[in-house]
């Protein structure tokens, strides 16, 4: 399983491709990508800052703000060896890539990746969710007759939840099966792209679901 500094440094370098943003623009929109669930602090947030700025994977730049009286910002920058230590990371395709902790920021990123890669992705994360569903669901039928209506329940929603996930990733998978090559791997795939270009159709409409 990755680490959640990994996890932390791959959301940061990915929305720095973007453009520069100080810390709290940062959080602001690494919570949007994390979930309800998992909030980020300032406290875990600034020093993996530090540890990129560190590494030479970002940079920072004061910039003074209006009224004088409030404190300077710090915008933070990726560089060269940033955008290639992101575009290492998002070629992973093993088991770290599958996890939950790191599937939705990488998936958030897919329009910078080769279709093959979403491919492997995608479907690591079913093979992954699918032997969760059956253990589950095992589970499930048997203690059954051992617990209570509300548990049953809660573990039925469980079950439900993570075949709806199924289904999802089977639908992205054929979308992307069935597609030739298309603007975002053309774009990819040519040097000097600095701008992500728009998700696929049919991924943006089932990530809205």
């Amino acid at each position: 399983m990755a680490r959640r500094g990994e996890t932390i440094e791959l959301a940061v370098l990915g929305l720095l491709h973007e453009a520069p943003m100080h810390g709290y623009e940062l959080r602001k929109r690494l919570n949007l990508m994390l979930g309800w669930g998992r909030l980020l602090s300032y406290g875990s947030l600034y020093p993996a800052l530090k540890r990129m700025l560190r590494t030479g994977l970002i940079t920072e730049t004061t910039v003074s703000t209006t009224p004088v009286t409030r404190r300077p910002r710090i915008v933070y920058e990726v560089t060269e060896e940033g955008k290639l230590e992101f575009k290492r990371l998002m070629s992973e395709v093993g088991p770290a890539a599958w996890e939950d902790d790191t599937f939705d920021i990488r998936f958030a990123f897919f329009s910078r990746t080769d279709m093959e890669i979403r491919l492997r992705v995608l479907e690591g994360r079913r093979t992954r969710l699918q032997e969760r569903l059956d253990r589950v669901q095992s589970d499930l039928r048997r203690t059954q007759q051992e617990v209570d209506q509300y548990a049953a329940e809660l573990q039925r929603h469980g079950v439900e939840s993570v075949e709806r996930e199924v289904r999802w990733l089977s639908d992205l998978i054929d979308a992307e099966r069935g597609r030739p090559l298309d603007r975002v791997d053309r774009v990819d795939r040519a040097p000097g792209d600095g701008h992500p270009p728009d998700p696929p159709p049919a991924a943006a409409s089932a990530a809205g679901t």
